[in-house]
């Protein structure tokens, strides 16, 4: 585990920020204080765990979808690679930029789709 790697935190995809060791103890064994922020909800989180645990390490997909048509803050758009169509909420962020024809950059994080970003062609 290092600092800028993914881990799942309570079922939660996060970016470590910060790890800690702590020195064994006479019959102990060392133990890893990791502190790590959300990559969807920016929220920190803590975990304590020993240091021989195996963690789980979130798969996250990029890909481009075209945007179909806007309604509020959601967005119907289409996968360029297999033409799948769904629904995404655009991030506060990019709610200027994004437009009918335009192509985005999304993840697929834990089953959850993410707008990310504009590409610019």
């Amino acid at each position: 585990m290092k600092k800028g790697s993914c881990i799942v935190i309570d079922g939660v995809a996060c970016r470590i920020t910060d790890t800690q060791v702590s020195r064994p103890g006479k019959h102990g064994h060392a133990k890893y204080r990791v502190t790590a922020v959300g990559l969807l909800d920016d929220k920190k989180r803590d975990v304590v765990m020993p240091g021989h645990d195996h963690v789980e390490t979130p798969i996250i997909e990029k890909r481009t979808a075209s945007v179909l048509s806007i309604a509020g803050d959601v967005a119907n758009v289409m996968d360029i690679e297999n033409y799948e169509t769904f629904e995404m909420k655009i991030p506060e962020e990019l709610k200027a930029d994004v437009g009918e024809g335009k192509n985005i950059l999304y993840w697929i994080i834990l089953g959850e789709r993410v707008m990310k970003q504009i590409k610019t062609e």
